[in-house]
């Protein structure tokens, strides 16, 4: 069965209860790796100047804590293959519609018709509140 790994557990606990509840649902179904929740002033920044983020501190929704957006990867992690990071976010939303927890996903921020966008941030998801 899949768990979350040292660095994963460590993440998770910077996120909003109701990202956790979400994460550890689908930890149950699909081996997966938490790469980010709350981002501290040097990190976002960092995140910005190399290209990872749009916002500069403290405007992306990483910045908050608890933080209310989490960036995850399907394991093992391959940054190009998005039908791994698509079936994985179906499996995301399934969740958290079954939990009544509203979320947006980066790889379809509209919603999830999957129109054409500016940016593409597959593994992304943030609480709508």
């Amino acid at each position: 069965m899949a768990h979350f790994s040292q660095h994963s557990l460590q993440q998770l606990n910077t996120l909003d209860p109701d990202l956790q509840r979400i994460l550890k649902e689908a930890i149950k179904i699909r081996d997966f790796s938490i790469i980010c929740g709350y981002r501290s002033k040097e990190d976002q920044e960092k995140a910005f100047n190399e290209g990872n983020s749009r916002k500069h501190y403290p405007h992306s929704k990483h910045n908050t804590l608890p933080s209310v957006a989490v960036d995850i990867a399907p394991w093992p992690i391959d940054w190009h293959n998005k039908a791994r990071f698509i079936f994985l976010a179906g499996i995301i939303y399934c969740i958290a519609k079954r939990l009544g927890i509203k979320i947006r996903y980066g790889g379809s921020w509209e919603g999830w018709e999957f129109k054409k966008q500016t940016l593409y941030d597959y593994g992304h998801f943030e609480l709508i509140k």
